[in-house]
């Protein structure tokens, strides 16, 4: 692990497409923080995503094909920073995570780490959503794209890079850093959006989440997995 991580550099690295609704408030809140660098990678976006990013001074690169991993592979490529947080969109850190994160990977056998999740709306079912999710991340290591991950670009690299699936890239990826240390879960929570779960229902979007799962595991293409999370017709599977 470098020893100068405590002043390392951090690439924050925004995958978006047509997210100018939210795309200011999550820049927003990588500020006030200490030697950092924040990029919006675009996919696309026909909407003003672009536009409202540029105007904040942000770095903006394209990126095609449309994809998360694919997006997120090309901000590396960009970053000037030995450390890498990838942060969703609809998703907001909290005051302070810049030393969080540096602390948190000065931690014996650290190669990764992730924030606690909490979710922004007041539905009793998403504090059990939460919970699931909190309790996850700590007892098997395997937190999500929407609690923020963070690593140093060396590890980064050495894994592989984010597998380009079209879908459970951050699963995968958890999967191979699980296999080189530990990965950090930072008790303070980052902020994300209940849209998922509002629009198709908490308790559908959480059984066809573990569906999901369990299909990529025991070996459904994640082409005909995303296909299923988008709610296409089954017999297309």
């Amino acid at each position: 692990m470098n020893q100068n991580i405590k002043s390392s550099r951090i690439s924050i690295i925004i995958p978006a497409i047509n997210e100018a609704v939210n795309i200011k408030e999550a820049i927003a809140t990588t500020q006030p923080s200490t030697n950092i660098e924040v990029m919006v990678v675009d996919s696309g976006s026909n909407d003003g995503t672009v536009e409202i990013a540029k105007s904040l001074g942000v770095k903006v690169i394209s990126s095609f094909p449309p994809g998360r991993a694919v997006q997120m592979n090309a901000g590396v490529l960009a970053a000037s920073g030995d450390i890498l947080l990838f942060l969703h969109a609809d998703t907001r850190l909290p005051t302070g995570f810049d030393e969080m994160i540096r602390t948190a990977l000065q931690q014996p056998g650290a190669v990764a780490g992730a924030f606690k999740l909490q979710i922004d709306a007041s539905l009793l079912s998403l504090r059990w959503v939460e919970w699931g999710v909190n309790v996850r991340s700590h007892i098997y290591q395997m937190p999500y794209g929407d609690q923020g991950i963070f690593l140093t670009k060396e590890v980064f690299q050495q894994i592989g890079n984010f597998p380009e699936l079209p879908i459970m890239e951050d699963f995968e990826l958890m999967r191979r850093l699980k296999r080189v240390g530990r990965i950090v879960i930072i008790p303070t929570p980052v902020v994300t959006s209940a849209r998922r779960w509002l629009q198709k229902g908490v308790f559908k979007t959480t059984l066809l989440n573990q569906i999901v799962i369990i299909a990529y595991l025991i070996g459904v293409s994640p082409e005909r997995v995303r296909r299923w999370y988008r709610r296409e017709k089954f017999n297309r599977l």
